[in-house]
């Protein structure tokens, strides 16, 4: 697996295919051997230089969960793959607040990486985040009927259990609601448990 995600880093790191503009780079993970994958959106304006992602403060909110559980951010990104439906900055909502969404030609474009890591990691566990990450894998269904759920999913890689979180950017209020946060702990342990099952080396 290692000489596979190695070389496969390096064609994604060459990616230009959505020609976004000067400086914007496709986010990679560093993960060796990883046991779980974590999908997001698509990178913010703080990763669009590439390499690394939630290096923002959406990030901070993300690995202040999975603190929670014993994780921080160093082993996280070791041992967790992270990934997204698109790697690159898409730029700024025309609207001026928050970042546009990846159009679908750009998602379809960029769909075939995030195959070939399923097909190299075949993950046990999958952690899609937020809305566009959580609809590549589950049903279109209110996040209030998701978040705090497990389903196993197959997928290009196999079969995974999916436990999906919602965005941890501050542009949205859904995760600061009392009700919907105890439904984000109640993923968060569920993510635990799973990593519990899988000999998850950051638990042990």
């Amino acid at each position: 697996m290692q000489t596979q995600l190695e070389s496969h880093r390096d064609a994604l790191a060459r990616c230009r295919r959505c020609r976004l503009g000067r400086g914007i780079r496709p986010i990679t993970s560093p993960a060796v051997n990883p046991r779980a994958m974590l999908v997001g959106q698509a990178p913010g304006k703080v990763e669009a230089g590439g390499g690394v992602a939630f290096a923002g403060r959406a990030g901070k909110t993300l690995f202040g969960w999975l603190e929670r559980i014993g994780i921080d951010e160093p082993t996280a990104r070791q041992t967790i793959y992270i990934a997204a439906v698109t790697r690159c900055f898409p730029g700024p909502h025309p609207s001026g607040r928050g970042d546009r969404v990846p159009s679908r030609t750009e998602q379809e474009r960029c769909a075939d990486w995030l195959d070939a890591e399923l097909r190299i990691i075949r993950p046990a566990l999958l952690i899609p985040v937020g809305r566009l990450a959580i609809e590549r894998f589950l049903p279109a269904l209110p996040l209030v009927e998701l978040i705090g759920t497990k389903r196993t999913v197959e997928h290009v890689g196999g079969t995974s259990v999916v436990i999906p979180l919602p965005h941890p950017s501050g542009a949205s209020s859904w995760i600061y609601q009392s009700e919907n946060r105890v439904l984000v702990e109640k993923a968060v342990d569920l993510i635990a448990d799973e990593l519990g099952r899988v000999d998850f080396p950051a638990l042990n």
